[in-house]
């Protein structure tokens, strides 16, 4: 089957838990993949812990996904991309006006990005912090020689 080549991975679900996963995916503003990505990375660090129910897992998974906020108090941010890559923030370099900001959003996969110092500091990015990058572009121009 080329799915399970390409790593692809299906199952079934019950109607319950599709509407659970649907309601979960438009609340935190992630797709189903970057869930599951997520779930499948916490694997390694609750691999460690001692076991508990899948259930438990889930939801202990679920209450700790931080949501994106705004500088109002706990008001959600609603953010018209669709791309938006959860990741570590690997190298943060100062500058007097900008900063550059490197996020691993999977193994050995960087986004760089550069911000003013101010929005740096004021979203206190530093090495090992989660953060991250939403993508909003019409075009992406890939070239070579």
């Amino acid at each position: 089957m080329p799915r399970k080549e390409q790593g692809w991975i299906t199952f079934q679900t019950s109607e319950e838990e599709r509407k659970l996963l649907e309601e979960f995916c438009q609340q935190s503003q992630r797709t189903k993949t970057e869930i599951l990505r997520e779930l499948v990375r916490g694997l390694n660090k609750q691999h460690t812990a001692p076991a508990s129910s899948p259930t438990m897992q889930v939801e202990k998974e679920n209450a700790s996904i931080p949501e994106l906020e705004t500088t109002s108090p706990k008001k959600p941010l609603k953010v018209s991309s669709r791309n938006i890559l959860k990741g570590i923030v690997k190298r943060v370099v100062t500058g007097s006006v900008n900063s550059e900001v490197t996020i691993e959003v999977v193994h050995r996969v960087e986004l760089t990005s550069i911000i003013t110092r101010m929005s740096a500091e004021e979203l206190q990015l530093s090495e090992g912090t989660e953060a991250y990058a939403v993508i909003k572009s019409n075009d992406i121009v890939i070239a070579r020689e």
